[in-house]
Formats: C-alpha cells, sequence, structure tokens
C-alpha cells in the first residue's frame, strides 16, 4: 500500500512535523508502523485501524493517533496526527482531519 502525506497549500505537511517533532523513540515507533502498512497493509503489526466518520479512519499506535483516507485502492493519504491524552476524541483535532480529507477528495 502506497502512504503519502497531505501537504498544505504552503507545500507543508502536518503529519511530517509531528513525526519530526517527536522524541527519537517515539518517532521511531510512529515511522516502523508507516513502514508495516506499506509492506503489509492492513496486515502490519502493532498498529489497529478505525473508522471514524465515512471515509475518514484513524491509525492508532500506542497514543498517537493518525487520521487517514484511502484514496483509490493502494493510496493512504494522512491527514492529520496528535498524541490521545483523554478518553474522547477531541472534537478540534476530527475536524481538521474532516476538513483536509474533503480537500484531498475534492
Amino acid at each position: 500500500m502506497k502512504v503519502s502525506f497531505y501537504t498544505t497549500a504552503s507545500g507543508r505537511s502536518p503529519v511530517l512535523d509531528y513525526i519530526h517533532d517527536l522524541q527519537k523513540q517515539e518517532r521511531a515507533r510512529l515511522l516502523e508502523a508507516l513502514h508495516q502498512i506499506e509492506q503489509y497493509g492492513f496486515d502490519a503489526m502493532k498498529t489497529q485501524f478505525r473508522q471514524i466518520e465515512g471515509k475518514l479512519w484513524e491509525i492508532k499506535v500506542s497514543a498517537h493517533r493518525v487520521f487517514y483516507v484511502l484514496v483509490e485502492r493502494e493510496e493512504m493519504v494522512l491527514l492529520h496526527a496528535y498524541k490521545k491524552q483523554g478518553q474522547r476524541l477531541p472534537l478540534k483535532e476530527r475536524e481538521v482531519a474532516i476538513k483536509r480529507m474533503k480537500e484531498v477528495l475534492s
């Protein structure tokens, strides 16, 4: 499966920025999960997938959540990432991901 990153109009990738700002061990864990997804798709080890709303899904890797949308059958576009700190999905995080998903799908 191809994993690609959402980019803003200015060329910035919020998910890559999030990953680069993590501590080395957490960054390695998240990058390994993304590599596993590229290699094995939804059979990737130590990675959980959950549908959020419609075509919006999330990848769970330890405390980190990465929202994505599937474009075509074999391309996953990573839209937004955050560190989960509570029980519920923060509305702000969900809204950012939905906005970017609509942009990618249009």
